[in-house]
């Protein structure tokens, strides 16, 4: 039987079909490079219901494609346990912090650490922005600053 992850992340967006699903195929690659993919939990979550159930969005496909970084993952809502699981939950703007902060209020035994993935990010680019309504430029912007955040933030964690 495998051992459990000993540690978890869960990255958390508006939609999970854009900005989340993208740092959880970088953490996966990252921690699948590093051959610690095992000790970790990864995944990633909606603060919304607008996307349940969908693919990420096919630019973010195309661009992790494009890195060689394979993405599977259909878009689901953040839940009550999640809080009571993952140790982080690492989300891309303010308005997901708001959301995430008021959620966990409702949560008797909440573990999980709440911050900006964008917290770890060198340059100090604090937001991760969506790029529903931009293009492919601005869907490599975020797949950059995900790879940025997601190496800060595995140094420190180790």
């Amino acid at each position: 039987m495998a051992e459990p992850a000993s540690r978890s992340v869960l990255g958390v967006c508006l939609g999970n079909i854009c900005q989340s699903p993208i740092a959880k195929a970088v953490f996966r690659k990252l921690l699948t490079d590093q051959n610690v993919s095992d000790n970790w939990g990864i995944d990633s979550a909606a603060t919304s219901t607008y996307e349940i159930g969908n693919p990420p969005d096919y630019r973010g496909q195309e661009c992790m494609w494009r890195h060689g970084v394979p993405m599977s993952h259909m878009a689901q809502q953040v839940t009550k346990e999640d809080f009571a699981t993952f140790d982080y939950i690492l989300c891309m703007d303010e308005s997901n912090l708001r959301d995430l902060n008021r959620k966990s209020n409702q949560v008797k035994n909440c573990k999980a650490k709440i911050e900006l993935l964008g917290s770890y990010d060198p340059p100090k680019q604090l937001i991760i922005e969506d790029p529903y309504y931009g293009n492919d430029v601005d869907f490599e912007a975020v797949y950059q600053q995900c790879v940025r955040c997601c190496r800060a933030f595995l140094e420190k964690a180790h």
